[in-house]
């Protein structure tokens, strides 16, 4: 039985993506899910900018440090969501709201209690991970103490990332969005203040972090419950619900992690050119999602557009979903790259980059952007990937650029300096980006519709590579 709804609460709304036009979801999904990602993005982005002006490289290049480490955790909260996203949204296209906040609310659950495992293990094990990433003397401390402050608030993050999902699960587009759009414009008011206002520096910054995730917690959980998209946990049937959403979320976490795997790799070996390649690296990594915010969105902004079409059997509106992305995609890097090539020397003013740090910005906004065309190429694949039963091959994949697309390329371009390294971090991500978007395309093309359980109470179950298969051989194309 359902939870009785909040004054004013509207109900989900039956599978809006089932009909329309594909272009106009994706676009409005996609738009609003970046502007929500790039506003949690952007939170670290503001910090960043902030401390520069402190004019102190060690600080600046501590912050790239626990940033590497945050990665990790954003990276797992972010997997969770996809697979709470692609469950919820299935069942929804499936008609089985009932189904959709059984699952929401104990997801919620679980997505908050595996987070305060993990903020609470970051900040216990916060010195030997810095330590694997070369972080070394008073660059070290500070990271450390950054850490120690923000780590024990993930689960405020989870709650508030698992808000916007299942919002977007939905197609509650500008509620997800406003999730993460307002808890970063509290940070714009929040950083000056406590960092130069109180005169509290790092410390400020790491207080300003949590204090938006306060924020973010709160207007989400705000949002899912006016939508009526909770209702009372019921734990009987929590292991089946997990073990539903694990089977997206568990590859999707895997897939996720391969992004800070490679990542802090580049990170370390940006160490041994010192700390102000550290401080350039660090500076790129922060611009990096906030000017190319919408094709980090696109897995979980397309993901619930190709979820419920698959719940509701339609094969060719996911295809056309696929191929609606790319174009989506390609257009979005484009006119991000124009406007970072553009902006260069701004940008290397507002972070006070000298040198090295300098040096590295330059090549990113005129030649290394360009690689986000096939990193956007492997997140759109992923999406397929996700929603579509073959979470094995986002796992592959972006497994395979975090490695075999990293660490060799990385390694020989060590020979050139940090530059080298920044070019061979991009290299790599061409010929996963092209395979996966190869792929994608195969398993869209041989798409059936779904299986569906026959009985009234059953949950969607997502097609699992072996029911796709069974699936394909048993029916004609329809």
């Amino acid at each position: 039985m359902a939870m009785p709804a909040p004054p004013g609460a509207h109900h989900p709304q039956a599978a809006r993506f089932v009909t329309g036009s594909i272009m106009r979801h994706v676009t409005v999904m996609a738009l609003t899910s970046a502007i929500g990602l790039v506003a949690v993005f952007g939170v670290d982005l503001l910090n960043f900018f902030y401390i520069s002006l402190l004019g102190q490289k060690p600080i600046a290049a501590a912050v790239g440090f626990a940033g590497a480490v945050g990665f990790f955790q954003i990276s797992i909260c972010i997997g969770l969501t996809i697979g709470v996203g692609a469950t919820v949204s299935a069942a929804i296209g499936a008609q089985r709201l009932s189904d959709a906040r059984r699952i929401g609310t104990i997801s919620l659950i679980a997505m908050t209690a595996a987070a305060l495992v993990l903020g609470i293990a970051t900040a216990l094990a916060r010195e030997p991970l810095l330590g694997l990433l070369r972080a070394e003397g008073d660059t070290r401390a500070l990271a450390a103490h950054y850490l120690a402050i923000t780590s024990p608030s993930l689960p405020l993050l989870a709650i508030g990332m698992g808000s916007a999902a299942l919002l977007r699960s939905i197609g509650a587009a500008k509620r997800s969005m406003n999730v993460t759009l307002f808890a970063a414009v509290a940070v714009a008011f929040l950083d000056p203040l406590l960092i130069f206002g109180l005169h509290l520096g790092l410390t400020g910054a790491a207080i300003s972090a949590v204090l938006s995730r306060v924020i973010l917690a709160g207007l989400g959980l705000t949002y899912v419950l006016r939508q009526d998209l909770l209702g009372p946990p019921q734990f009987r049937q929590a292991a089946t619900d997990l073990r539903q959403v694990g089977r997206v979320a568990g590859p999707a976490i895997l897939t996720n992690l391969a992004t800070p795997v490679s990542s802090a790799y580049a990170t370390h070996a940006m160490a041994g050119f010192g700390v102000a390649a550290v401080a350039g690296q660090a500076a790129i990594d922060r611009i990096t999602p906030v000017a190319f915010g919408v094709i980090f969105a696109l897995t979980g902004a397309v993901g619930p557009i190709m979820a419920q079409n698959l719940g509701a059997g339609r094969p060719d509106r996911v295809r056309e979903t696929l191929r609606a992305a790319l174009t989506f995609m390609i257009t979005a890097v484009l006119i991000a790259w124009v406007i970072l090539a553009a902006t260069q020397n701004l940008l290397a003013l507002a972070f006070d980059s000298h040198g090295i740090a300098a040096d590295l910005l330059h090549l990113f906004c005129t030649w290394v952007a360009g690689s986000l065309l096939f990193y956007g190429a492997l997140f759109v694949a992923n999406a397929a990937f996700n929603n579509l039963g073959r979470p094995g091959l986002a796992t592959l994949f972006n497994w395979g650029r975090a490695t075999l697309g990293t660490i060799p390329f990385v390694h020989y371009g060590m020979r050139y300096g940090a530059e080298g390294v920044l070019i061979g971090q991009a290299l790599g991500s061409v010929v996963f980006g092209l395979g996966a978007v190869i792929v994608a395309f195969s398993v869209v093309r041989h798409l059936r519709a779904p299986f569906r359980a026959q009985t009234p109470n059953a949950t969607i179950a997502l097609p699992t590579a072996r029911g796709a298969l069974a699936s394909l051989l048993a029916r004609p194309e329809e």
